[in-house]
């Protein structure tokens, strides 16, 4: 492939990866991972509620890694509520895994910003082989990836698994029990999710390019391994 298109194609990984770091940068400091509802299950049963009389006992919330908001309802209005996770939920929440969430999502934009900068290198460069050829595109791109995957599997976890939502709308709550009707991730989250394709597509960029995935041999290699073990 011609230089000029190389470089095409370099800098537009270097882009989308660019633009990747600022994507989860935003996402991290955004209370906009999950939007969830919430039924005021005790108020319910008091009056035995169904149909549109459900509507005064629901209310909702949204919330990030750090922080969130929402509203309570249990047929006497609404009660806004604000919280952060730090230091206000350390007791409900397994702090483990959130910790764990922030970490790599921090590695993660780490990484991008590192793909970003071997793009462009490779671009307008000379690159030479170790880190800085190909093999650190490839290498990068896989561990950036790995990283946007972990973060959804164990953001994923905790909100199912562990009932994120619902420990966080019954924290402190001795006279009412909130139960979780539905939970939709929002724009954060996704903004994640096209990261990891994003590191995805730049591999296959990289393979456009004209470089082959690490730990493929090439047909002129194997031809010439074959003819010095005749040689031989």
């Amino acid at each position: 492939m011609p230089n000029q298109q190389k470089k095409i194609i370099f800098c537009m990984a270097g882009v989308l990866s660019f633009l990747c770091a600022l994507g989860v940068v935003t996402a991290v400091g955004t209370p906009l991972w999950i939007k969830a509802t919430i039924l005021c299950k005790t108020g319910a049963l008091l009056v035995n509620a169904s149909g549109e009389e459900l509507n005064k006992f629901t209310g909702e919330m949204q919330y990030g890694l750090f922080h969130g908001e929402g509203i309570r309802q249990c047929g006497l209005g609404a009660r806004p509520f604000r919280f952060s996770f730090f230091p206000d939920l350390l007791q409900a929440i397994p702090v483990s895994i959130h910790v764990n969430i922030i970490l790599f999502s921090m590695i993660l934009v780490v990484l991008t910003m590192v793909g970003t900068a071997f793009f462009t290198y490779n671009a307008f460069g000379k690159p030479f082989e170790t880190l800085h050829g190909p093999l650190g595109l490839y290498l990068v791109s896989f561990i950036s990836g790995s990283c946007g995957c972990l973060v959804m599997i164990l953001f994923a976890s905790e909100v199912k698994i562990h009932h994120l939502s619902e420990k966080i709308a019954n924290f402190k709550e001795g006279t009412y029990a909130y139960k979780t009707q539905n939970e939709n991730y929002t724009t954060s989250f996704w903004v994640v999710f096209i990261c990891f394709f994003v590191h995805f597509l730049n591999g296959l960029l990289i393979r456009l390019a004209g470089f082959q995935f690490p730990f493929t041999k090439s047909k002129d290699t194997e031809t010439t391994n074959v003819a010095a073990d005749l040689m031989y």
